[in-house]
């Protein structure tokens, strides 16, 4: 018998390269987060001026100063599958491996704020959260707005998802449907006995390669759009004529729509197909005109931008909440298998949001 793994230790007030190295290195695909979150809690729960708060994955550190505003700043603890780019590595100032982008940089910058800013000018509430990188109805945060709504009560929120360290406002909305076809099974050596649902699949491809996807200008911010095939499946055995096949079709829409609009969108677009949707999450107007935004655009400089993707800002807007991103990273880089992020995204983050809580 061997002895437990020992547990992983956090610097959270040294160098936050380091730190974030320290994060990425542990793996943390999503639905396995326990131990980052429990190196997090431990990390945390060494500090008086927070209350920390364990909910499953989630780890919640919080102030009580009594200020007049509160302020969440919030990231994801999970990312996606390691593609063979762990552990990370520094080249001339750029830290290579999975979550160096989405989003564990962001995450320590956070976790540093939380340590090293024990007397902010606003309350804050650090919130580290799992299952962001999957289905919508297994993300901690959208968990926490249900089961513990006063954890996440606040004037506004930043969402550490990587911006190259300039504000972006709002977020795209996600649809992802099946479309599929029928036809008549047949063995593939009478073929002309049915009728192939693969081959119908055509149509539906047909009307993705006609789509001209828009770019729409919300609040002074211009979003892209976008509708992709993202997966497509049919059949049962080599000489079977297939009688089902289905193609699994992500929009990205841009936040002058709901979701019930995007869906009729969707079909009308692929009228006469049989649809069902899977996942869905809202789009995020910016929001920038609000007076806590404008502040905190104010106090962190640079022009803001769209961001093109979905995040939890649209979370935080459902719970009338205005919310931004900002962290460090090359959003770009999200997902891809050479994922890296400038050490100097870090500091400008964490010099930036140091700055706006001691404001």
């Amino acid at each position: 018998m061997t002895d437990a793994a020992a547990p992983v230790r956090l610097d959270l007030t040294g160098d936050i390269a380091d730190l974030t190295r320290a994060l990425c290195d542990i793996p943390s695909v999503s639905g396995d987060e326990q131990v980052i979150a429990d190196a997090i809690e431990a990390a945390l729960r060494g500090y008086p001026h927070l209350e920390v708060i364990r909910d499953g994955h989630c780890v919640i550190a919080r102030t009580h100063l009594g200020r007049a505003e509160r302020v969440v700043l919030a990231g994801h603890i999970d990312t996606v599958p390691i593609a063979g780019n762990l552990p990370t590595r520094t080249v001339d100032g750029v830290i290579h491996g999975r979550g160096t982008v989405d989003m564990k940089g962001g995450v320590a910058v956070a976790l540093a704020l939380a340590a090293g800013v024990p007397e902010p000018t606003r309350d804050v509430t650090y919130v580290f959260y799992d299952c962001e990188e999957i289905e919508a109805v297994r993300n901690g945060l959208g968990r926490l707005s249900r089961t513990r709504p006063e954890l996440l009560r606040a004037d506004f929120a930043v969402l550490g998802e990587p911006t190259s360290a300039v504000v972006e406002g709002g977020c795209q909305g996600t649809m992802r449907i099946e479309v599929t076809t029928t036809g008549t099974a047949a063995h593939s050596a009478r073929s002309w006995m049915g009728s192939n649902a693969i081959h119908h699949a055509g149509q539906v491809l047909d009307v993705l390669n006609r789509y001209a996807a828009q770019q729409i200008e919300v609040d002074g911010l211009v979003y892209r759009e976008g509708l992709n095939a993202v997966g497509i499946s049919g059949g049962i055995a080599g000489n079977v004529i297939p009688d089902r096949c289905s193609v699994l079709v992500n929009y990205r829409f841009a936040p002058d729509k709901t979701l019930e609009q995007a869906e009729a969108h969707l079909r009308d677009l692929f009228a006469g197909f049989e649809i069902t949707v899977t996942d869905a999450s809202p789009a995020a107007r910016p929001g920038l005109n609000a007076p806590v935004a404008a502040g905190f655009v104010a106090a962190v400089g640079g022009t803001p931008g769209p961001k093109y993707g979905w995040t939890d800002v649209a979370l935080f807007s459902t719970l009338g909440v205005p919310a931004v991103n900002f962290g460090p990273g090359d959003p770009s880089l999200a997902h891809k298998d050479d994922e890296r992020c400038p050490v100097s995204d870090l500091t400008t983050c964490l010099d930036a949001l140091r700055r706006y809580l001691l404001a």
